[in-house]
């Protein structure tokens, strides 16, 4: 695979344009910049370190307080509903493009296009199951194990298949810039709305976009807010979801 691209954003605005004071305007000046040079952009030191030890005490955090029996009774409910493997395990890319291990628990049915084709609303291959794990996002909480091992951080850039790696970075612009944060579990993208199936091009360059965004303004503070956002666009999903079925 190609090596990604590298970035280095200027510290200093241009005179001869306004400064934008949205967060859209700042992504095309952005753009603009990226086509007339190459940028690297580097956040201070400390914030790998402190980002690091965030990922660390969350994920032991969870992983000790919640997986503990969550694992067991979600693996008991996947073992009882269908056949095949608790944990769905697929091949995606990481930081810098290398490839690695991203885990989830298993929605679907055992098939053959798992890595190759994405899911879909009404895709036949998701488990009734698996349909309640991803409404509530529990079938991604194994990637807590991800963060753990440093493969993934909490915040950054959604990993994709090798297969759709391979293909969007040959039909979208500056997409292998993405792989230069470490993967998240939530990102940017995310919470502006760019979650699940990709259907058309200008939704995968609308999620590059944002990633891009990303790392140019990455902080701890950024990341905090990702978070925050991330948990209540999750708990919009879910509680209106148990409403309806109770009436």
């Amino acid at each position: 695979m190609d090596h990604p691209f590298v970035i280095k954003f200027p510290t200093e605005r241009t005179k001869l344009e306004p400064v934008p004071q949205s967060e859209i305007g700042e992504i095309r000046e952005m753009f603009q910049q990226i086509n007339q040079r190459y940028m690297v952009y580097e956040p201070s030191a400390y914030y790998y370190t402190i980002k690091r030890v965030i990922d660390l005490v969350a994920s032991m955090t969870f992983i000790v307080f919640v997986m503990s029996w969550l694992y067991p009774l979600v693996a008991l409910l996947i073992k009882l509903t269908s056949k095949g493997p608790v944990l769905f395990i697929q091949k995606r890319t990481g930081y810098k493009g290398l490839d690695f291990d991203c885990f989830k628990f298993r929605t679907m049915y055992i098939n053959d296009e798992a890595h190759t084709k994405q899911a879909s609303a009404d895709d036949a291959r998701i488990t009734p199951l698996g349909r309640f794990l991803r409404l509530t996002h529990i079938d991604e909480t194994p990637q807590f194990f991800n963060v753990l091992l440093g493969d993934m951080s909490i915040v950054g850039p959604r990993p994709h298949m090798l297969y759709h790696t391979n293909t969007y970075g040959k039909q979208t612009p500056y997409y292998n810039l993405r792989h230069e944060a470490q993967p998240g579990m939530t990102g940017m993208a995310q919470i502006k709305g760019y979650i699940g199936e990709i259907n058309m091009e200008r939704e995968l360059r609308k999620r590059v976009q944002w990633d891009i965004y990303y790392l140019r303004h990455r902080s701890i503070l950024l990341d905090i807010k990702i978070i925050f956002v991330t948990i209540g666009h999750v708990l919009m999903k879910v509680i209106p979801s148990f409403s309806s079925k109770k009436q």
